[in-house]
């Protein structure tokens, strides 16, 4: 069982340019997905902004991150994040990030993490991921728990 966390930052539309920074500082892997990629249509203004980012180095630099949909709040104190038309919405700077091989061993971790939290969406299959939740634990951390195998469903 492998199981890893990562820094997921939140962007208000410069993942990509953050993205592409972080990889010429660390090296590595750069992936992007726009929000037009998962059928977003092509003409509304958050089509091209990233909705998954990663940048993964063989030196074990790994970075994620995304753009916050536009009608997401600027600023929260404290942070809040929800869910709104499909779309996760927050004013938190980062998430946790973690991963696993199998949606049996996060499902696990997950289990342990909804004591006291907030469900922001509830784990299971994802259109990236076998497995795929994100809560806010009872100390107000804000957790994204998947699988990092590709989902083939």
């Amino acid at each position: 069982m492998a199981i890893s966390t990562t820094t997921h930052l939140n962007f208000r539309g410069d993942a990509r340019a953050a993205l592409e920074f972080y990889q010429s500082v660390f090296g590595g892997h750069l992936t992007t997905i726009a929000y037009g990629d998962f059928g977003m249509p092509k003409d509304l203004p958050d089509a091209d902004k990233i909705v998954f980012g990663q940048v993964t180095a063989d030196n074990g630099f790994t970075i994620m991150a995304y753009d916050v949909p536009s009608q997401a709040p600027a600023a929260a104190a404290p942070a809040a994040t929800t869910r709104e038309h499909g779309m996760t919405l927050t004013g938190e700077r980062f998430f946790v990030s973690v991963r696993g091989e199998t949606a049996e061993e996060v499902g696990a971790l997950w289990d342990k993490l909804t004591d006291g939290a907030h469900i922001i969406d509830k784990y299971g299959p994802s259109q990236w991921a076998p497995g795929f939740g994100m809560l806010t634990d009872r100390f107000g951390v804000t957790w994204i728990l998947d699988v990092a195998a590709p989902y083939a469903g």
